[in-house]
């Protein structure tokens, strides 16, 4: 088994914010499980976006227990991700990070990276970066599902064949996909007569009514159509013999939207008893399970790559009713915990001007997606005929329950999914260890040095060997009333601090007229020269010291 440093991120892990989303939920459970489950001596956190340690603190708190010492790493200390020797991101970016990793050298960790969704236009720029930024065959990207797999080695194959016909095959090994699903933490979804005799009362729904629960945002376009499942639930409510009651618990962009949203859902399927909860709230994440009988999830959209909540609600002990598409192919067993609804969509290449217009911005990501997802259709009497034997039959529903909780707590909590991640961890420490060393470089094509993308721009560049001088009449008190205003202050990113500035200018008062090199290395320590020697420009810009070039003979 092998070890990473977290990339600890707060938007990746934290679900108490007002827009509650998938990838949110994914990267507290795993949290929790790495907390719980990992094979380690002890934690190596990254405090990648500089937050107060005490934020930082609440936030694992929050999440679990702390039951072995804790290595932070400062948000600059790149190197000091060696210690764990891989850095595993809540997000697909390991081409970003890879030219981050590549001063310190590649061979210094290894990257392993997520997918969520692969539809954004964001994602859709990062994947082809796996194929361009100095990646390496001991970095990884983790597919939550078959499907998104699948959907990543599309893209990236038609990338691949973009740069081999335009610029030849790719010198360095690519990086590792993997195959590993999001898990859950089994024992947090619990289920319990009180919490179901609690909910019950609160939704004023009859202990004998049967319940169909659906978690997840309420978003039309963004997440799944509502209409799909409000359809299907009104086919099998005239068909069976009780009341059939569908809760739907999760949350809308605003209160408008969220109203909207359940009066139009509510208009299609009105033999259905509808009620809505807000299902943010922890104690109502994990509670509201037992509220059902049975999950109805009938994704219909791009966004999804593996799907969350069934595995939830067969650790809850739910037979689900979901649709055939995408990860669920993989989560839920057809007749076994429960039913998937065979889904039907457009041929490939029958996309293009979706497509097209998706990348010219003539639609925003919700409308891409949401236009795509109208492109897809299901069974109805199939999800009809699955509700209906589910309701009528309260021993086959505890059967197909029993079975799913099996399945979660065998397959999917995060006691089995961490040693894969530590398996592949441990793959790819050894990968990295027997590479062969490489020169260092800081070069980024994507965001050069600005002093030589830009060297066109000026007269002249200065050197170590330029003249500096002080300016006539000058004396450290004037200088610092310059350089403590606000018009010189701004922007301050390794450039002389106010100590260094005064003893440049005592230097110069008393040694004139002196190479600009000679100058830093008389006051500054070997580590501050170089920067120095550019941060003199700040001082001559300001008026407070003169450049000249030096005299040629």
């Amino acid at each position: 088994m092998s070890n990473a440093a977290i990339y600890l991120h707060p938007n990746g892990f934290d679900t108490t914010g007002s827009q509650l989303l998938g990838r949110h939920s994914a990267g507290e459970s795993f949290l929790r499980g790495f907390l719980r489950h990992a094979d380690v001596d002890q934690f190596h956190f990254w405090n990648v976006a500089h937050r107060p340690q005490a934020e930082l603190d609440a936030l694992v708190g929050r999440i679990g227990e702390l039951t072995r010492p804790v290595n932070w790493i400062a948000p600059r200390n790149r190197p000091g991700l060696g210690a764990a020797g891989v850095l595993n991101m809540p997000g697909p970016d390991i081409g970003g990070e890879a030219w981050h990793r590549r001063p310190t050298g590649s061979r210094a960790y290894s990257i392993c990276g997520i997918t969520h969704t692969t539809a954004t236009a964001n994602v859709m720029r990062l994947l082809p970066d796996l194929l361009i930024a100095p990646t390496e065959d001991f970095d990884a990207l983790i597919c939550t599902s078959t499907a998104v797999r699948d959907s990543v080695e599309t893209q990236l194959s038609q990338v691949r064949d973009y740069l081999e016909r335009e610029r030849g095959p790719r010198r360095r090994g690519e990086l590792q996909r993997a195959t590993i699903p999001l898990g859950v933490n089994t024992e947090d979804f619990r289920t319990t007569p009180e919490d179901r005799k609690a909910w019950r009362e609160k939704l004023d729904i009859p202990e004998d009514a049967v319940v169909a629960l659906y978690v997840g945002r309420f978003n039309v376009r963004a997440k799944m159509n509502p209409a799909l499942m409000a359809l299907a639930l009104e086919k099998a409510a005239r068909r069976i013999d009780k009341p059939l009651y569908w809760v739907n618990s999760g949350h809308g962009a605003n209160a408008e939207e969220e109203a909207t949203f359940h009066a139009q859902t509510r208009a299609l399927c009105p033999s259905v008893h509808y009620r809505s909860v807000d299902g943010r709230p922890s104690d109502v994440r994990f509670s509201i399970w037992s509220v059902a009988d049975l999950f109805i999830s009938f994704s219909d959209n791009i966004q999804e790559t593996f799907g969350l909540t069934p595995i939830e609600a067969m650790a809850a002990g739910l037979p689900c009713v979901v649709t055939d598409w995408n990860g669920y192919k993989d989560t839920v067993r057809h007749g076994l915990d429960g039913f998937r609804v065979p889904t039907l969509a457009p041929p490939p290449d029958n996309g293009a001007d979706l497509a097209f217009a998706f990348s010219n911005s003539w639609m925003n990501y919700d409308n891409y997606v949401g236009a795509v997802g109208q492109f897809t259709a299901i069974d109805y009497e199939e999800a009809a005929a699955a509700i209906t034997i589910l309701a009528n039959n309260a021993e086959f529903r505890r059967k197909l329950g029993e079975n799913a909780q099996r399945r979660a707590r065998e397959v999917f909590d995060w006691s089995v999914i961490i040693p894969q991640y530590q398996a592949l961890w441990g793959e790819l420490n050894a990968r990295r260890l027997a590479a062969a060393p490489e020169a260092l470089s800081s070069r980024n094509p994507f965001r050069p040095d600005p002093f030589t993308l830009f060297k066109a721009y000026p007269t002249a560049h200065s050197n170590a060997a330029y003249i500096a001088s002080l300016a006539p009449g000058m004396d450290w008190p004037m200088a610092k009333a310059v350089l403590e205003s606000p018009l010189a202050t701004y922007s301050s990113y390794n450039r002389p601090t106010l100590e260094e500035a005064e003893a440049i200018v005592g230097w110069l008062a008393e040694h004139p007229a002196v190479p600009a090199g000679e100058l830093v290395a008389a006051v500054a320590p070997a580590r501050r020269r170089a920067i120095l020697v550019r941060g003199l420009l700040w001082l001559a810009r300001y008026g407070v010291i003169t450049l000249t070039p030096p005299r040629t003979a």
